[in-house]
């Protein structure tokens, strides 16, 4: 064989053995298609710096898009998910009904589905993570019952589509059978958004001149009714949020009407949902509930004034 021929036959095996100048092919990372209720509410950025970092830490590859509330554009995502062919899809659904039928063709495609903070009502789900949202209903009805001496018309602002707020109210009203002279006078929806529930506040505010106190179903519901209560100059209303973000809890620590708030750790769930998909992916069997610890703050707790 001629010097030519040695030196294409040397370069021939080299380019099989190595399967390219730059050394062997990286492994391609499992793809979880994510859809979160939203991407702009405090709770849910600390979810998904959750996600990522352990996503990082256990070689998964996130695409994460958000429906701002939309089941129609929540179920296109899903929709497209599936046509992408992912390892996983994962949840957070802006209406827990709904999502239900949209998990179908993941099912039929073979696709685990996973859910945090928020629960699917029907579809088939591996395993949800969310906070111990009864636990923290208790929490809230319990710290209302004792800023108001056991007695008194409350309002709840609710947002009755969303499973973990249904759990919330569910702790809240099983606590506060307590306090029988605790009234609760309304349970309207401002939908989980500040604007809605001012204007909820206000309307309850006329309807119910002797108001005592109000659990916000989430921090934006609690910080809506707050504005509208120092606006209308009512010291005598105590608010209750649930979430415990950081304007909730600058407004815990300035000693206005909000006076205390559930607080969750949405990167924690973000972190335990992650270890459920990496997990069932590499074959292992996962519970398919996983409650993550609540807690409840105050102005004491805070450090406040």
């Amino acid at each position: 064989m001629t010097r030519r021929l040695w030196a294409l036959a040397l370069v021939g095996f080299v380019a099989v053995g190595c399967g390219h100048a730059g050394g062997p092919a990286e492994k391609k990372r499992p793809v979880v298609g994510v859809t979160l209720l939203t991407q702009t509410h405090d709770f849910y950025k600390e979810l998904e710096q959750g996600l990522q970092e352990e996503a990082d830490k256990r070689g998964l590859e996130l695409v994460i898009t958000s429906c701002e509330m939309d089941p129609a554009k929540q179920a296109a995502q899903i929709e497209d998910f599936v046509a992408q062919k992912v390892a996983a899809i994962l949840a957070a659904p802006c209406d827990s009904d709904a999502i239900g039928a949209n998990l179908a063709g993941a099912e039929s495609a073979g696709i685990p589905v996973f859910t945090a903070d928020i629960a699917a009502h029907g579809g088939h789900v591996v395993s949800h993570v969310a906070s111990d949202n009864v636990l923290g209903g208790r929490l809230a009805a319990a710290a209302i019952a004792r800023l108001l001496g056991g007695k008194g018309k409350i309002l709840i602002i609710d947002h009755p589509m969303v499973a973990s707020v249904q759990d919330r109210v569910k702790g809240f009203e099983e606590e506060l059978k307590k306090s029988p002279e605790i009234t609760i006078v309304g349970r309207p929806s401002s939908d989980g958004q500040r604007a809605k529930a001012m204007a909820v506040m206000e309307d309850m505010l006329q309807a119910h001149r002797d108001l005592k106190g109000v659990f916000g179903i989430n921090d934006d519901s609690a910080l809506g009714a707050l504005a509208v209560l120092d606006a209308a100059g009512r010291k005598d209303v105590v608010v209750v949020g649930f979430d415990a973000t950081p304007d909730a809890q600058r407004a815990i620590k300035a000693g206005g009407a909000l006076k205390a708030d559930v607080i969750q750790y949405p990167k924690k769930i973000g972190h335990t949902v992650i270890e459920m998909i990496a997990r069932h992916l590499a074959g292992e069997k996962v519970p398919p509930v996983v409650a993550v610890e609540v807690g409840l703050v105050d102005q004491a707790s805070l450090g406040g004034q």
